[in-house]
């Protein structure tokens, strides 16, 4: 008789041809897709051409030039062209070229390029996104990345899997990020260590999917090897009509071993910002009113979606940023940033003098637009606050949702929208939305975040870290694949190849 199983252990059983697998086994499983992008794909490609001079499937590799582009330097658009030309070389379906991509992490689920059931490996550790939408899908290195490129395999050894049970109503102002700090916070950076996580629960079922792809993509920031939330209707109502192949819903036993289950009382979350220098060192916003700031950055693979960029709107609208902070706003792709124009959301970011940048991690990984100096502080809701990340290594940052991030560039220091006077909110002229269905739809509105009306939502690319945690520039980092280990609060973490 078949073991009972997880989630996880079920996609990877049928991706191995077996009918059963435990934690700890080693298997080797075919692969439904694999991706890199402009920073990890050159070096999977130099390892692809070593193993064949062609890839598995042309439909089943994914090359997304999203970091450094568009073209930050000469070597970036080095590493960009060698994308391109093995893309048009291979005759790579799923090649995003300028004008066409996005945040790969917010690109592929909208394009209905990724789908339940589906087992995907991406030379970007935050390719556990797609669990969301009930896919097994892990960060590898590049070399791993190649040589699933060329044969569509890769080994793994199964893990085991931690349920988080979110029960409850969420209280107003919490978001997917709230939650998934929140987690964080209570197991730290290495609580889920090479294990899948799935979260469950009444809060979870009631998050749009916008806000569930944050919660999935901050998975690698526990440690964990995947992030997998079960497939039900929100999740059937953003696939259907918009994957490219049919899907498969796996879901746990009832009987299934979990290493561990986590119960959470929804009403115990709050808006949460993590502070320096790791996402795991959360305090509710409320208390870091005194944390003076110069920068805001909203966007990223974490919360750069529609509903993201609603959030954000709902709290600018009517009110300018503080005089000496920079907002910085970066829709995750094509398709957002037209749907900001078309709600009218465009109209509001720039009368409160926000800048408004083309998708692309940039600020993210510390690699362009938005890097900070000596000393200066930013709220980003993106999902990583190392020392260093986003700049210069005296530098910090602080994680919150969208609606935090922009309350926070408004006041001049971070706070929550209830800190901010009352004003007279705009009424923007919504532009007559198109469908561009072919190039990828944008999610309908749904959940408790929803807005009707216009109101007008460990990247060490760039650095590298000694034994002791002290941040050491690297002005060639950003070329290449990373390794090292950072010790700082009692964990030591080690990385090899996770670019991005």
């Amino acid at each position: 008789m078949t073991r009972a199983m997880t989630m996880a252990e079920k996609i990877l059983a049928a991706h191995a041809g077996l009918d059963e697998v435990e934690p700890g086994q080693l298997i080797e499983c075919d692969l439904d897709l694999v991706l890199a992008n402009d920073v990890t794909a050159p070096i999977a490609i130099k390892t692809c051409r070593e193993i064949t001079d062609g890839v598995f499937d042309k439909d089943g590799v994914i090359l997304v030039p999203d970091h450094y582009v568009p073209n930050k330097d000469i070597k970036s658009a080095e590493q960009a062209k060698i994308v391109r030309d093995f893309a048009h070389e291979q005759e790579i379906s799923h090649y995003y070229e300028v004008g066409c991509m996005g945040v790969e992490h917010a690109l592929l689920p909208e394009q209905g390029v990724v789908g339940a059931g589906d087992l995907i490996i991406g030379a970007d550790s935050h390719t556990c996104t797609y669990g969301a939408l009930g896919a097994f899908s892990t960060g590898v290195g590049s070399t791993d990345a190649g040589v699933g490129m060329a044969t569509g395999k890769a080994w793994f050894k199964v893990p085991e899997t931690i349920k988080f049970v979110v029960d409850g109503k969420l209280s107003s102002g919490v978001t997917g990020k709230d939650v998934i700090l929140h987690i964080i916070g209570k197991i730290g950076v290495d609580g889920a260590l090479y294990k899948a996580m799935e979260f469950t629960g009444s809060a979870i079922e009631s998050l749009p999917m916008d806000e569930r792809l944050s919660i999935s993509n901050m998975a690698i920031e526990a440690g964990g090897k995947a992030g997998l939330i079960p497939v039900d209707d929100v999740t059937r109502k953003y696939l259907n009509g918009r994957t490219e192949r049919p899907y498969t819903a796996y879901y746990s036993d009832e009987d299934a071993q979990f290493s561990e289950v986590i119960e959470i009382d929804a009403a115990d979350i709050v808006p949460t910002v993590a502070f320096p220098h790791l996402p795991s060192n959360t305090k509710p916003a409320s208390e870091a009113r005194d944390i003076v700031i110069d920068q805001a950055v909203i966007g990223s693979c974490t919360n750069g979606r529609l509903d993201d960029m609603r959030q954000a709107a709902e709290v600018l609208a009517g009110r300018k940023v503080a005089e000496n902070v920079r907002c910085i706003i970066i829709p995750a792709t094509q398709e957002v940033y037209r749907a900001c124009i078309d709600e009218g959301l465009m109209d509001i970011f720039l009368d409160a003098n926000c800048a408004v940048s083309t998708p692309t991690c940039g600020p993210c990984l510390g690699g362009y637009m938005g890097i900070l100096a000596a000393g200066e502080r930013a709220i980003a809701t993106t999902n990583r606050n190392f020392v260093g990340r986003m700049g210069d290594p005296t530098s910090e940052v602080y994680l919150s949702s969208p609606a935090v991030a922009a309350a926070s560039a408004v006041l001049g220091h971070i706070g929550l929208p209830e800190d901010l006077p009352e004003v007279e909110k705009p009424k923007t002229a919504t532009r007559k939305a198109t469908s561009h269905k072919a190039s990828g739809a944008v999610s309908e509105p749904s959940g408790h975040t929803a807005i009707k009306e216009p109101v007008g939502s460990f990247e060490l690319d760039a650095i590298s870290f000694d034994s002791t945690g002290a941040a050491a520039s690297s002005d060639d980092a950003d070329m290449l694949n990373i390794s090292g280990n950072m010790q700082t609060g009692g964990v030591s973490m080690d990385w090899s190849m996770l670019e991005d």
